[in-house]
């Protein structure tokens, strides 16, 4: 007898609940109590679904191939999946499901893999299939996303995979054996080849030294026949600068010859002009030499009407004037050594009436000065000397 149940789901799971034939409940990590007889569940998981696969299939050339690899897919519409397959579960005993359908999902899929990578393979051969791989996955995974069928269950594959595309153990070896001999041959034709770029490249550096040698002495020659024409020209260089430098002299000394004679011309000239000059100059000195003469005489003779002039004047103030007066008068402001004179000139006048007269140089020091007396002195000894 069943009586009244408590279910509790996961958040992975979408859950259908019927009572009657009528859904009463719908959605993600339901829990409720529920009465077993008029009451039916479906339990969809939504999550992810990982399939592995490994199966055969048949190239173009008529070998076996088996491809290994991965289905990822999950239930996206979980009502058009529990229409087309039966997820109630069994709520007599333990829990599960009254049918097989959720178990024959995930071979569903990989039957519709197999479709698929049989279409490809059918148009590839041995080789191809074993080298093609991600463009096999990219073509499967479209044509997956495509499929109305998958569309139907409400599914969407969210990867593919493929693990290995492997032949049967003989095809293998074989194919090694060919891979190994082809490899081999690849190698001796290697070791051919190296030998021939060996021998060629030794051909080629023999070549490239003889043409290096021919090259050198082609070099030489056009070096020494450079130096030859650099001679050659250097010479008649040489020769043109001797031409040039005798010409050069020639006409130096031709300049110079013409320049000594300008020069000469020039210098008589001057000299021409400088005695020219010079008498004239000579001639207007003597003309000067004459004014100054006429000047000096007038000079003279003024000067000679004036001293006249004057001393006529001055004996005509002292006429009647005696002779001690006129000395007197003239010895006023006199200077000692002329007093002196005259005193000595009075003694001289007088000297018949002098019987011995002795003047010392104390005397006439005292009474001219040392500096005089010296000067007199002086004077006298040089008048003695003389």
């Amino acid at each position: 007898m069943f009586g009244l149940k408590y279910f509790k789901f996961q958040p992975s799971e979408y859950v259908l609940r019927y009572t009657k034939g009528k859904l009463i409940a719908e959605g993600t990590g339901l829990a409720f109590f529920c009465y077993a007889p008029n009451t039916s569940i479906a339990a969809i998981p939504i999550g992810s679904i990982d399939t592995p696969f490994i199966f055969e299939e048949m190239t173009a050339d008529f070998q076996s191939v088996t491809l290994q690899g991965q289905l990822v897919f999950r239930i996206i519409n979980p009502k058009e999946t529990a229409c087309m397959l039966d997820y109630t579960l069994n709520l007599k005993g333990k829990r599960g499901h009254l049918s097989e359908d959720p178990k024959k999902l995930p071979q569903r899929m990989i039957n519709s893999v197999k479709v698929l990578a049989k279409k490809h393979l059918a148009s590839m051969t041995l080789h191809e299939a074993l080298r093609v791989g991600e463009s096999l996955v990219s073509s499967i995974f479209e044509e997956l996303g495509q499929s109305e069928e998958i569309k139907r269950l409400g599914l969407e594959v969210m990867g593919l995979s493929l693990l290995a595309v492997l032949a049967k153990q003989e095809t293998t070896r074989a194919l090694e054996a060919q891979t190994r001999e082809q490899i081999l041959k690849t190698a001796d034709d290697a070791v051919y080849e190296r030998r021939n770029a060996s021998i060629e490249q030794e051909r080629k550096v023999k070549e490239n030294e003889y043409n290096t040698e021919i090259r050198i002495e082609q070099k030489k020659r056009q070096v020494r026949e450079v130096q030859l024409e650099a001679e050659q020209a250097v010479q008649q260089r040489q020769n043109l600068l001797k031409e040039e430098q005798m010409l050069f002299e020639v006409k130096l000394e031709e300049k110079r010859k013409t320049l000594l004679l300008e020069a000469e011309q020039a210098a008589q000239q001057k000299q021409n002009l400088l005695k020219e000059e010079q008498m004239l100059f000579e001639i207007k000195l003597e003309e000067r030499r004459k004014e100054l003469v006429m000047l000096a005489m007038e000079n003279a003779c003024a000067e000679a009407d004036a001293r006249a002039y004057t001393l006529k004047v001055a004996m005509k103030a002292l006429e009647g004037v005696e002779v001690g007066v006129i000395q007197s008068l003239a010895s006023v402001g006199m200077q000692p050594d002329k007093l002196m004179a005259l005193a000595f000139q009075g003694l001289a006048a007088n000297a018949e009436k002098i019987g011995q007269l002795n003047i010392s140089p104390d005397l006439l020091r005292e009474i001219m000065g040392k500096d005089a007396y010296e000067k007199t002195d002086g004077k006298q000894t040089r008048s003695r000397q003389t």
